[in-house]
């Protein structure tokens, strides 16, 4: 039986990395799947490897910091499959990185906007799509730094994730009562594009590596069956968490 047959998904930043995972495993799972990114040609590369695959999906690309496509995405879920059933407000950024006081304000604004403005504009137009059946399943992919420890020179990445997590307390607070469950993902360095710019160098690969308890990176399908749990019914009783997919990189110390 597939998990989330009959359900409707809205997955952002699925370009590449967490999000392309994400929506390839939740159309796997029955799920059909609404993907966005700004980069059009990737999403409708994914499009049609989902429905090779034998899935059902629709791509819309645009700006997460923006309002109307928010907006403009949750109505492309109702109009073209009836519902909205789950929203995985993936997309962010690493933002502007170096010393905090030589952190520009465009470049901070830019970073909150992304991460977290982002976020909660997705869940204020998804919300009312999902109280129309009563039940829904928002997910927010946040990060360890900012929450078991941080990096010098990422102030700006580390408080809007973190943002993100006092966002999700807020919401499945007030959503609970109508069905609707929040939740956001944790997780710890992933094998992905953003991973390999921040880290061009193997020594600095080996250093994030040797922070996590398996002593590994994740793959992004890793991540993604994270994803699919609080996505699905299998987590019907879980809202308000932020949950860690860290490898151990919050309790290691060697």
């Amino acid at each position: 039986m597939k998990r989330l047959t009959g359900k409707v998904a809205i997955v952002t930043g699925a370009s590449s990395g967490i999000g392309r995972a994400t929506a390839k495993l939740f159309a796997a799972e029955g799920a059909k799947v609404v993907v966005a990114a700004r980069r059009a040609a990737e999403l409708d590369r994914l499009v049609t490897e989902i429905e090779a695959d034998g899935g059902e999906a629709a791509a819309l690309a645009g700006d997460v910091r923006s309002e109307p496509f928010a907006q403009a995405l949750a109505a492309l879920a109702a109009s073209r499959f009836g519902r909205l059933d789950i929203a995985f407000n993936n997309a962010g950024t690493l933002g502007e990185a170096g010393p905090s006081a030589g952190i520009s304000e465009p470049g901070w604004s830019d970073a909150l906007a992304t991460n977290l403005t982002s976020a909660f504009l997705g869940a204020k137009h998804q919300l009312p799509q999902m109280l129309k059946q009563g039940s829904g399943s928002i997910i927010f992919t946040g990060t360890f730094v900012g929450y078991s420890f941080a990096f010098p020179g990422v102030a700006a990445y580390a408080a809007s994730k973190a943002g993100l997590v006092g966002l999700t307390q807020a919401l499945a607070a007030e959503y609970g009562p109508q069905g609707i469950r929040v939740n956001t993902i944790l997780p710890g360095a992933v094998d992905t594009p953003m991973f390999h710019r921040v880290n061009d160098s193997a020594e600095s690969q080996a250093f994030v590596t040797s922070l996590h308890a398996l002593k590994r990176v994740a793959t992004p399908q890793e991540v993604a069956r994270a994803v699919l749990y609080l996505a699905s019914d299998d987590s019907s009783f879980v809202t308000g968490t932020a949950s860690l997919v860290d490898g151990g990189a919050s309790i290691t110390r060697t």
